[in-house]
């Protein structure tokens, strides 16, 4: 039998299993020769965890990873009036929206919005990085820059697109976490293999059919409350609780003993495991008070402006010690995402750029010094990029057409670029690389193949699957 858990001390989340996982399991058990993953690699692994940093609204790429220097030559001009027109056939404008301001006539013209910031050449490698970006500079010998991405959404559903590969209007799918989670699992029996940390509007699932096993586990940066419903309602020693759960398990155990084929159980029961370890586990991760007092800084706990970034960083790092697989940090709260910068461009993406900006360099530092870069892969993604043209006055529009991310660790090949968009900045022109490129890439370094991860009777796009994204492994 089944023994019912009592509501205070485990976690009262269908992250932990539920009507979906059965439902997942009843539908697999008519496939005849399928098996799910056993938790190992299906290849050569390169990297045994990823650190997802997402920057919510669409960083300008020009402002950032991809400097363009001709739209300060061509400022104020219209598309039509550079070397460049061609970049304004109509198939390709059609999902683009380059905001028009009107000349002194009254008409409307798409003009250049020159650049916002200056660059320089940073490291060995000499790869052109925005001045808003200083810190994330001085480590462009650990970075491969993939300045060629694109994808088809041109909102902030995007965001969904980014997570999954699947546009926001579609029946959703379960998104790269979740797929990482299901084919390897954790690395311990204390935390759960995929957390999320930050603000999520668009895609706050992420199991989908796999069942909710696989969503995040959300976090919150607060030693006191970082995890809703981890603590009891009522107080309970935790000797009771022990004493409780001991019971549960030899409950479920004799169940167990009866129906040794029940996977449901099996996972419920090591469920109820975790849920019980997470309670200790999570507050301690979430303790700073052992850093030093250089870690802290290297990140920026001593600045208010970068404080609160750094400490989820430096979370994400003692999370990635303790055998999380996928860590998942998101950055830019409301709605649309604080990096969407339709006005005032200059004041938004500075300010941002000055809370992420020695966070992400210190834990990329911090990794390496404690030989988890080599197995750590982090990723700098956001949804799409901003126009060449300008909004309004001060602006730039949203643009799915050329983006950048970058990749470092786990694998990947330091202080290398990769791909390339026009001078311009408007089109990825040069190995352009849909979203789920990104995801092969990573699953690749992971050890998993995407097409061995099928779940029988759900049908996935051939755009679905990705291609590993070879110029940029070592």
């Amino acid at each position: 039998m089944n023994a019912r858990p009592p509501p205070t001390p485990f976690l009262r989340r269908d992250v932990l299993g539920g009507l979906g996982s059965i439902a997942l399991a009843s539908m697999l058990r008519a496939e005849e020769g399928w098996r799910p993953p056993d938790g190992l690699p299906m290849i050569a692994p390169r990297a045994k965890r990823v650190i997802w940093l997402f920057m919510r609204g669409g960083v300008s790429h020009m402002e950032s990873f991809d400097p363009k220097p001709a739209l300060n030559r061509y400022a104020g001009k219209t598309i039509g009036e550079t070397p460049f027109a061609d970049v304004q056939d109509p198939e390709k404008l059609k999902k683009v929206r380059v905001v028009v301001v009107n000349d002194a006539n009254g008409k409307q013209r798409n003009t250049i919005y020159p650049l916002q910031i200056g660059s320089k050449r940073y490291g060995q490698c000499g790869i052109e990085i925005s001045d808003w970006f200083p810190h994330i500079g001085s480590c462009a010998d650990e970075i491969a820059f993939i300045r060629s991405m694109w994808t088809t959404d041109d909102n902030h559903g995007a965001q969904v697109q980014f997570h999954s590969g699947r546009h926001m209007l579609e029946p959703r799918v379960p998104t790269l976490g979740a797929w990482v989670s299901y084919g390897l699992g954790s690395m311990t029996d204390n935390l759960p293999s995929f957390i999320n940390m930050g603000p999520r509007f668009f895609d706050t699932r992420d199991g989908h059919y796999l069942g909710p096993a696989y969503d995040a586990v959300n976090l919150k940066v607060d030693p006191k409350n970082p995890l809703t419903f981890a603590s009891p309602e009522i107080p309970v020693a935790h000797t009771d609780q022990a004493a409780q759960f001991r019971l549960i398990h030899e409950l479920n155990g004799l169940a167990a003993e009866q129906y040794p084929g029940d996977a449901t159980l099996a996972a419920r029961i090591k469920s109820y495991q975790l849920a019980f370890n997470m309670q200790t586990a999570v507050p301690e991760t979430m303790n700073l008070d052992g850093e030093s007092e250089e870690t802290k800084r290297l990140y920026g706990l001593d600045e208010k402006v970068t404080e609160p970034f750094a400490r989820q960083l430096l979370v994400a790092r003692r999370l990635a010690e303790r055998g999380v697989r996928f860590i998942q940090i998101q950055h830019g709260d409301g709605a649309a995402g604080a990096w969407d910068s339709h006005s005032g461009l200059k004041k938004n993406h500075s300010n941002l750029a000055q809370q992420v900006d020695r966070p992400i360099a210190g834990l990329l530092k911090d990794l390496k010094r404690r030989g988890l870069l080599e197995d750590t892969l982090v990723v700098f993604a956001t949804e799409f990029g901003r126009t060449p043209g300008s909004q309004g006055s001060d602006g730039r529009d949203h643009h799915p057409y050329g983006f950048s991310v970058w990749m470092a660790g786990g694998g990947t090949q330091g202080g290398t670029i990769h791909g390339a968009t026009d001078e311009l900045g408007f089109h990825a022109v040069e190995s352009p690389h849909y979203v789920t490129d990104v995801h092969a890439t990573i699953l690749h370094l992971l050890g998993l193949d995407p097409r061995r991860l099928q779940i029988p009777g759900r049908k996935r796009l051939e755009r679905d699957f990705g291609n590993v994204i070879q110029p940029v492994l070592a």
